[in-house]
């Protein structure tokens, strides 16, 4: 389909009533006691446990999942005694605007952030006592510049001891998602973290992975299915609803990705069906071939535009092709990981080329996400979301989840 007809697409056809009540406010005490809906590959819908998702899945998979870490993203500051409460909510680090480097950082840093209640915080600097571990410090933030509606803050602090990975860790919390309707608990530090997360970054979690318990991917390795892990750092922009009435009009949220030379390799080689756990994982491995045909015209420059599986100049090579063209660039620059950024969006008359199944959970109506499980199902989506209403699934984040076949 052409990137125009893509754009045309009315978000007001990806609507449906989602009552109040079936937007899940917990997880389950039991992880993987949810349901799953898995539509195989005739469209056939059915409901199972998720427990029993590894004797579902095809013998011949590979399960890719994000082992992405929430931080403690959200950060609140009083402006002088007893002043305005100013939320401070971090996106993406800037200085440094390495990950790794950014939390490891002592003394100071610089993120983009979301501010809340920013009227009341037009200039100077925010200050709090924090204590990390048996360290007391002075913590401050100052804004130092905009990108759109974010606003650059610089945070620093005045012992070499501590890290901004401390900082977060001790002054911060887990930011929910908003539509959950309730402050973040005590418990969601655990709930909202995958079992196999590692990787600081996101400000929201990859929820299809919440499922997960280590005696289920024991019985995916017993099956003889081999998992995988990459990244992709969630962005606040994953719960932004498209407010546009056609999705030409919507920007999408530019999101980091890693992903290891060895595994892209084995992606370029493999025969096994590779099924993607959360719509993260597809983003990621499907801008992986992008990315590879990016490298291939020589128009890389370090993130896959919004449009581009779309456009006209798209070379269109095989997906082996593709991610043979990434290993040989990283090859010849000495690299193990593949670093980059996202901006694609996933849409009716999106061509897949990686990813041949997915394990997702049920999603806002009017949202990108819902718009990317329709490309992979053909437009058949409302049959599966009928589906789960008339049988009391349970709705977003600490919701069920579906096993979505080719």
């Amino acid at each position: 389909m052409s990137q125009l007809s893509v754009q045309d697409i009315k978000i007001e056809d990806y609507n449906y009533p989602l009552p109040d009540e079936r937007i899940a406010r917990h997880p389950l005490a039991e992880r993987d006691k949810c349901k799953l809906l898995v539509r195989d590959s005739h469209g056939n819908i059915s409901e199972h446990l998720f427990a029993d998702i590894a004797a579902l899945l095809p013998s011949d998979s590979i399960l890719v999942y994000n082992n992405t870490r929430v931080i403690n993203a959200r950060m609140r500051f009083r402006k002088g005694d007893g002043g305005a409460l100013i939320e401070i909510f971090c996106l993406e680090p800037v200085s440094p605007v390495d990950y790794a480097v950014n939390f490891a950082s002592t003394r100071e840093c610089s993120w983009l952030c979301f501010v809340g209640n920013s009227k009341r915080w037009k200039q100077g600097v925010l200050t709090q006592k924090v204590t990390v571990g048996e360290i007391e410090i002075t913590l401050t933030a100052e804004r130092t510049g905009r990108e759109g509606n974010a606003s650059v803050v610089r945070f620093s602090w005045d012992d070499d001891n501590v890290t901004f990975s401390d900082v977060i860790g001790a002054v911060g919390e887990i930011p929910i998602p908003p539509y959950l309707n309730r402050s973040t608990e005590e418990s969601d530090s655990t709930d909202y973290q995958t079992g196999y997360s590692h990787i600081d970054g996101s400000v929201a979690a990859p929820t299809a992975g919440l499922h997960f318990t280590p005696e289920v991917l024991d019985r995916v390795s017993q099956r003889g299915i081999p998992r995988r892990e990459l990244t992709l750092h969630v962005g606040a922009g994953t719960f932004q609803p498209v407010k546009s009435d056609s999705i030409g009009e919507h920007e999408m949220h530019s999101e980091f990705i890693a992903v290891e030379r060895n595994l892209i390799a084995e992606l370029a080689d493999t025969s096994r069906q590779v099924i993607a756990v959360g719509t993260t994982s597809v983003r990621t491995l499907e801008s992986l071939y992008h990315i590879g045909c990016l490298m291939y015209q020589g128009k890389w420059t370090g993130e896959v535009p919004q449009w581009y599986p779309y456009s006209e100049d798209h070379p269109r090579l095989s997906a082996a092709e593709a991610l043979h063209c990434i290993v040989d660039a990283l090859d010849r620059d000495g690299l193990s990981t593949l670093v980059g950024d996202t901006r694609i969006i996933i849409a009716p008359g999106y061509e897949f080329k990686i990813v041949k199944g997915i394990i997702t959970n049920f999603h806002q109506p009017q949202s990108t996400l819902l718009l990317l499980v329709s490309a992979f199902v053909g437009g058949n989506w409302r049959d599966m979301y009928d589906f789960a209403l008339e049988r009391d699934f349970r709705f977003l984040s600490y919701g069920d989840a579906s096993l979505l076949l080719p």
